[in-house]
């Protein structure tokens, strides 16, 4: 058997960045980092203790991330990432056991199936599963 492919990040949409940084903050202790407008207002969040590089020092443990809501419903649920060893793979998987491709928004609002690089991270892709829940896959 596969070793399994693990969550490593989650995330959730934001309509005020501020407002929902106070209050992970006040009500969890999480820190925020806002990754600024080349980044679309991506807020990475800490949920636990990490090393210099921001990996989690507790196994078992995922940071996550806050993005802006868009009119699009799917930016609407949370979601998980999941890191995988080869990204083109895992996405012919998905599709082939009914899944679908998401893609990535661009700043315009349109879709595209290019994979995206986040810098210092990895390839990145929004997929969709067979019951409507949208996840992403990263190569790191």
């Amino acid at each position: 058997m596969a070793k399994p492919n693990p969550v490593v990040h989650f995330e959730m949409g934001y309509l005020d960045g501020a407002r929902m940084a106070k209050f992970y903050q006040a009500v969890f202790g999480w820190e925020t980092k806002d990754m600024g407008a080349g980044m679309g207002g991506y807020i990475l969040v800490h949920t636990t203790n990490t090393d210099g590089q921001g990996m989690v020092l507790t196994p078992g443990t995922i940071n996550g991330g806050f993005y802006q809501k868009s009119d699009d419903p799917l930016s609407h649920a949370p979601s998980v990432v999941v890191s995988v060893d080869d990204i083109k793979a895992a996405m012919d998987d998905v599709v082939n056991n009914g899944g679908k491709l998401l893609g990535v928004m661009t700043a315009t609002g349109e879709r595209t199936m290019e994979l995206q690089m986040i810098p210092g991270v990895g390839l990145w892709m929004s997929c969709q599963d067979t019951e409507g829940n949208r996840f992403s896959m990263i190569q790191p």
